[in-house]
């Protein structure tokens, strides 16, 4: 384990510089942003990076696992309803404790949803997770006391975060930004270390011949499970952020619509890469905000959208770009080098991408 941990740290070495100047220019940009636009447009950001969250979360169960979950909106939704009650109805408005009650919260549903779940496999397996998402879609609704049924918890705070006189309250629409801004980037750098881990080459072996790796002895529940787990946390991570976003959990988080549209940024986006899920949400919000600003019918165009990149760019925009770097890289032959040397280069690569 260490020396394939040891590998991976020499290969990100060798990385490219110009891949390390373009995240240092992104850097700089997303940190400049909110001075150089006008403040719509810093909510559409908002937006954006709180969903591309919640599409990471997904990857590391359809991209990585080979899980196809039809209802991860339960752990979205839900982080929403936990923060939501924390802070209107129990009066808990600190991220030091709202952050991990959520995360723990929305973890141990996908533990309980997970260990169900995983017994099935297919189309089975697809439909058990929706029906899980819709059982807490319909307790979110009849439940008037405790969520407020279909008007959902309204009046949620500005989040807050530190103790007593050394609080700060993120009550600016440029400070809520930045505050989703690092989250974004904590989550992301987590989940690269994750699927570069020894657990994330796992998750891959499962989704490639989940047979194999159990003859190999492997536990591949244990694994499968502990995936649901994490997925569901950052999940819910991101339902917290909309919340605070939104100053309101509503019972249309938790609704099978919301599992449908995260699917589509990842298939969008392109499944099993980190930078897939961010490109499709960028891609989903942006045409759903503007089309839906041209014609009321935004949800057709987003439809023929979606079964465009099926039928045309299975592998999303990431396998756009990736094709178009093949074919503008100039011909001709390429250096020796060895079989172990050249899988180890063409699979850093995809995690480039």
């Amino acid at each position: 384990m260490l020396a394939l941990l040891g590998r991976l740290t020499d290969s990100e070495r060798r990385q490219s510089p110009y891949r390390n100047w373009a995240l240092i220019l992104a850097a700089i940009l997303a940190v400049a942003y909110p001075f150089i636009v006008r403040r719509y447009f810093v909510t559409l950001a908002e937006d954006i990076l709180i969903y591309a969250i919640f599409a990471m979360s997904l990857d590391l169960l359809l991209g990585y696992t080979g899980l196809t979950s039809f209802g991860h909106a339960a752990y979205f939704g839900l982080g929403a309803y936990i923060l939501a009650y924390v802070t209107t109805r129990l009066g808990v408005n600190n991220l030091f404790v709202n952050v991990p009650v959520v995360m723990l919260g929305t973890a141990l549903m996908a533990l309980v949803i997970g260990f169900f779940v995983l017994r099935t496999s297919g189309v089975y397996f697809l439909m058990v997770t929706l029906a899980f998402a819709q059982m807490l879609f319909s307790v979110a609704i009849n439940w008037t006391t405790v969520t407020g049924g279909s008007d959902g918890l309204a009046g949620v705070p500005r989040p807050v975060i530190g103790l007593g006189p050394l609080s700060y309250k993120f009550d600016s629409r440029e400070s809520f930004y930045y505050l989703v801004l690092v989250a974004f980037a904590l989550v992301w750098w987590l989940l690269r270390r994750m699927v570069n881990s020894p657990f994330g080459w796992t998750l891959r072996g499962i989704r490639e011949n989940e047979a194999r790796m159990r003859a190999l002895g492997y536990a591949t529940f244990r694994y499968k499970i502990a995936a649901f787990a994490i997925s569901g946390a950052f999940a819910g991570l991101a339902g917290l952020l909309l919340a605070h976003s939104a100053l309101i959990a509503s019972p249309e988080n938790l609704y099978w619509t919301t599992s449908g549209q995260v699917m589509i940024m990842l298939i969008i986006g392109g499944a099993g890469t980190l930078n897939g899920p961010i490109l499709g949400a960028a891609t989903v919000r942006l045409l759903r905000n503007f089309i839906s600003s041209a014609t009321d019918r935004h949800e057709t165009m987003m439809g023929v959208v979606f079964v465009l990149f099926v039928l045309f760019a299975p592998q999303g925009l990431i396998g756009l770009f990736r094709l178009l770097r093949a074919r503008l890289r100039p011909a001709g032959p390429a250096p020796a080098q060895s079989q172990p040397e050249a899988a180890r280069a063409d699979t850093h690569m995809e995690e480039e991408m």
